[in-house]
């Protein structure tokens, strides 16, 4: 980007800076987290156009619209951002910290170390309440072994979509590639629903996602493998034939390669909202004990530190081509 700084390497900052500092909890009671923004306006905007008494044609038409505008005003701000900040150190260096808002490597970590502490102590209830926090299923009937695949999943999944999949779009698209990330995935996780309520007015938001993380899926299953140390052969050979097995065209790569990994199954049927749900499994192991999440764990930081070497590289393939 600069002659002193080529923006891979403040993308390399980014990612070291959110990994020690996180989202600042002061920070985050005074003006809440920068996710909730867009999230707001597309509640306030589903509430008003996603009708039932309106077509499918017509909810999938305004479905679209709100990609559009959630896209163009994400690239606005993300290119009046970067255009106003400079090309000194200083500025580079504002810059990294603002991307730091789309990254989720230490609050994902603090969260499921969260888990891993009352699965460790024994205290089952505690870790139930503490998986709720980050998983959709239901929690109140899980043993230990389903609460540790609870959070492996979620870890795994969320690796992708908080950490490697906002990190590729900083990296290739700068600031508003990583915003234009946020505010689609926001909107896939609020109304890219299969329920008849969200089906025609999410379909663009569900399949702007998927298009969305179709590289960064499979960056993040292949950062697990190799993070993998002597199991890596088993992480590559079971990502290859599991991932295809989820309902999403991403979500089984990260999944699929920590279950090879660990050894383990993941997956598998689980309830929500009350109703029996069927779902694939990955893996041939065992369910996970709380020794494997805290092998899980370990795995994950060993990925982000090969993420970290990713914009590093590429640096200095720029800074050697100049």
């Amino acid at each position: 980007m600069t002659e002193t700084a080529p923006w891979p390497w403040v993308v390399a900052l980014a990612l070291g800076l959110e990994a020690i500092l996180g989202y600042p909890a002061a920070l985050n009671r005074w003006v809440g987290h920068p996710v909730a923004w867009p999230a707001a306006l597309i509640d306030g905007l589903e509430r008003r156009w996603n009708r039932a008494a309106a077509s499918d044609r017509r909810r999938r038409l305004l479905g679209v619209v709100l990609v559009v505008l959630l896209a163009a005003a994400s690239v606005v701000l993300g290119a009046v951002a970067q255009g106003l900040a400079g090309s000194s150190l200083a500025a580079q260096t504002l810059l990294a910290l603002i991307a730091t808002v789309g990254l989720a490597q230490r609050s994902l970590h603090d969260h499921v170390t969260a888990v891993l502490a009352p699965l460790q102590a024994g205290d089952l209830p505690a870790a139930r309440a503490a998986v709720a926090m980050i998983v959709g299923r239901d929690t109140v009937l899980l043993d230990a072994e389903g609460v540790a695949a609870a959070a492996l999943e979620s870890l795994a999944e969320s690796f992708n979509d908080g950490v490697v999949a906002p990190a590729f779009w900083l990296l290739v698209g700068g600031l508003p590639g990583l915003f234009v990330y946020k505010s689609v995935n926001t909107a896939d996780s609020l109304v890219g629903h299969r329920e008849e309520r969200w089906r025609m007015f999410g379909w663009a938001a569900a399949r702007t996602d998927d298009l969305m993380n179709l590289v960064p899926a499979r960056l993040a299953g292949g950062l697990i493998a190799l993070a993998g140390a002597g199991n890596r052969a088993s992480g590559w050979r079971t990502m290859a034939r599991d991932a295809h097995r989820h309902a999403s065209p991403n979500a089984g790569w990260p999944e699929a390669a920590m279950a090879g990994i660990l050894g383990v199954q993941l997956g598998g049927d689980a309830i929500y909202d009350g109703l029996p749900t069927a779902r694939p499994t990955f893996g041939d192991g065992p369910r996970p004990t709380p020794a494997d999440l805290a092998r899980g764990l370990a795995v994950y930081r060993r990925a982000c530190l090969l993420l970290w070497l990713i914009p590093l590289a590429v640096g200095l393939i720029v800074v050697l081509a100049r």
